[in-house]
């Protein structure tokens, strides 16, 4: 006999299985229940207890958007959710179109000059597009990481007061806990350290702490091969003795009549301990280390001990570092040959390299001599030093590094001839800044606007790790789902990568300074033309408006009741001014809403229909002292 299988809560046994839409099962309490349908008339017919389980099921069920954690107000009827995603203004889409704008610090500066120096037209959308990149790098460049030591003085000296506190503990060999490097700690006051590393220039305090412990375990390593030698030769004298008794007698009198008589004899106890675990250990310092490995481990474990030990095992003195002659029945009865070396290459004597000679190939060398130079070599004052423009020394650190992975001043070798190496210094004409200082900050509001970027972009990067590159720019714009498939083939595909040479055509002498640009295609059909809207920070069409439209003096206005001015499209009724409305794409929706107030009720009816929802986060704090971003 089988134990019958008890059923789900909520429902019987005979229901769990009867799926048939013509059950006459009768109904009897714990085994069945009646068949009904479906309440929203869906045409589904199921037991009564499972009405429930139908409900998650029913394409009739009203049910919230599946963006409704995202802020989508809307509920409808479950076989509506596909549709309703195309249009749904939770379904925020973010453009994450990308490009590279490089600085123009290497090439002819005439056209960018020329091209500011006018008054900038809206038409003109690769300067548009230029300058909003140039702000973005404004922003985000750190002046404090291209230019440490015009930090403000009271930062640096904060800076330098927590490397030392942190790296106290390193100095002399502390982390062993020898008595040596506590006694070069004690030395040495706090005051005196700080002004010991500030006198060092360029000192890399993050490499100090890796080189302190690493040097710090080969003191321990060297301390215990030291004192395990001396052990050893202790051992061989006391074995020599032949009378141990008398011995430990003079040894005890000695321990009465001197005062730290109990300190030495714990001293040849630990040093009589010492041998024996010496001689057991598998350290790579210890004597005889391989002999028991071989006779305690395998083949394999002994290779493996070789290969990760086998530098300290050449230090220690364990084992040679190359195989001795003797030893050798390969390479031992071998002679040397003499060698004769073939120069076959000759060097180019006709072009002469503005950089510093390593040597030729046929090892000649002209007599050098190193020198330390500086500014005061020059015979003029510091004041009278020319200043560095801040936003060129800026970009042009910043483009040496992106692209060429090195600082100006950092040498480079180039080939096996040449080699660049330089000293760079700036005086800028400013004050010492902040840490958390930009480009943007520093800049003069009231100079006039300079471009300094190039008005060709690339899609493709020289550079392989483009994700931290600062001159890596994104569209970043938000779009409902719907209407972001017309933007990228609009702005993107159309206009900002045919701006080159197709969609916008400049003269021919461009690159001697002409700055002279022609937009020849329009929209079709429209009397209007593409600009750059800088508030919105995209482009845009902007219709043609007859002369007397534009000129509010010559506009018909009505007065209303209260007396104000009002224009024949506002004086227009309610339900007229939606239905027009309703025809506007987004961007001229937010326009029209900047008009009045009017315009902008007008605007708010639609946007059950055309708005967008926006994720605004803010900072909770709980009592516990934690914080989260909800």
């Amino acid at each position: 006999q089988h134990r019958a299988q008890k059923a789900p809560p909520g429902q019987h046994r005979h229901c769990e299985r009867c799926f048939s839409r013509h059950c006459r099962a009768p109904v009897e309490i714990s085994v069945s229940c009646p068949v009904i349908s479906c309440r929203l008339h869906c045409g589904a017919t199921f037991h009564m207890c499972k009405e429930e389980e139908h409900q998650l099921l029913c394409p009739l069920e009203q049910v919230s958007c599946l963006n409704s954690a995202y802020g989508c107000p809307f509920s409808m009827a479950r076989f509506k959710l596909g549709k309703h995603l195309q249009v749904c203004p939770a379904s925020v889409v973010c453009c994450s179109m990308e490009w590279n704008r490089w600085p123009n610090v290497d090439s002819d500066t005439t056209l960018h000059k020329n091209i500011m120096k006018e008054t900038l037209s809206e038409e003109c959308l690769d300067t548009a597009l230029a300058l909003r990149d140039q702000k973005i790098l404004f922003r985000t460049l750190k002046i404090a990481d291209l230019f440490p030591e015009w930090r403000k003085k009271d930062e640096v000296e904060e800076l330098m007061d927590e490397a030392m506190g942190g790296e106290a503990g390193a100095v002399g060999g502390a982390a062993c806990g020898s008595q040596e490097g506590n006694n070069q700690l004690s030395e040495l006051s706090q005051q005196e350290r700080e002004n010991l590393a500030k006198d060092k220039e360029g000192m890399d305090l993050g490499s100090y702490k890796t080189w302190e412990n690493i040097f710090s375990k080969e003191l321990l390593a060297c301390t215990v091969t030291g004192s395990a030698a001396n052990t050893g030769q202790q051992t061989k004298e006391d074995s020599k003795k032949t009378a141990p008794a008398s011995h430990a007698a003079s040894s005890t009198e000695k321990a009465k009549n001197t005062p730290d008589g109990a300190e030495e004899a714990k001293d040849q106890k630990a040093a009589q301990v010492t041998p024996a675990r010496e001689l057991n250990g598998l350290a790579p310092w210890q004597e005889g280390v391989l002999e028991r490995l071989k006779k305690e481990v395998g083949v394999g474990d002994y290779n493996m001990y070789l290969v990760h030990h086998g530098g300290m095992l050449i230090r220690f003195g364990q084992m040679a570092a190359c195989t001795p002659r003797e030893k050798d029945f390969v390479y031992g009865n071998l002679e040397a040959q003499e060698v004769k070396t073939v120069y076959t290459f000759k060097v180019p004597v006709s072009y002469c390299g503005k950089r510093a000679r390593l040597g030729d190939a046929l090892g000649h060398k002209m007599p050098t001599s190193d020198k330390s130079v500086d500014t005061s070599d020059l015979g003029i004052h510091l004041e009278e030093l020319p200043k560095t423009n801040i936003v060129e020394a800026t970009l042009l650190c910043a483009l040496e590094k992106e692209l060429k992975g090195h600082e100006i001043s950092e040498a480079r070798g180039i080939d096996g001839l040449f080699v660049d190496f330089a000293t760079q210094t700036y005086s800028f004409p400013l004050e010492p800044f902040s840490s958390s200082a930009v480009l943007a900050d520093i800049l003069d509001e009231k100079s006039p606007q300079e471009l300094h970027m190039e008005l060709y972009t690339e899609c493709v990067t020289r550079r392989h790790n483009k994700s931290s590159s600062a001159f890596t720019f994104t569209c970043s714009h938000f779009f409902r789902r719907d209407e972001f498939p017309s933007h990228f083939k609009n702005v993107h595909a159309d206009i900002q990568s045919c701006l080159d040479g197709w969609f916008q055509h400049r003269c021919p002498l461009a690159y001697l300074g002409c700055p002279f640009v022609q937009n020849p295609f329009r929209p079709e059909g429209l009397k209007a033309k593409v600009i750059y809207s800088k508030p919105l920070k995209t482009f845009a069409i902007k219709p043609e408006v007859d002369t007397l439209l534009a000129d509010p003096g010559k506009c018909n206005f009505t007065v209303d009741i209260r007396g104000r001015n009002k224009d024949l499209l506002s004086s227009l009724p309610v339900e007229v001014l939606k239905y027009i409305a309703g025809f506007l794409d987004s961007f001229s929706l937010s326009q029209l809403s900047q008009v009045s107030v009017l315009m902008r009720d007008i605007c708010a009816t639609l946007l059950q229909e055309r708005g967008m929802v926006l994720l605004v986060w803010e900072k909770k704090r709980y009592s516990h002292g934690g914080t989260s971003w909800k």
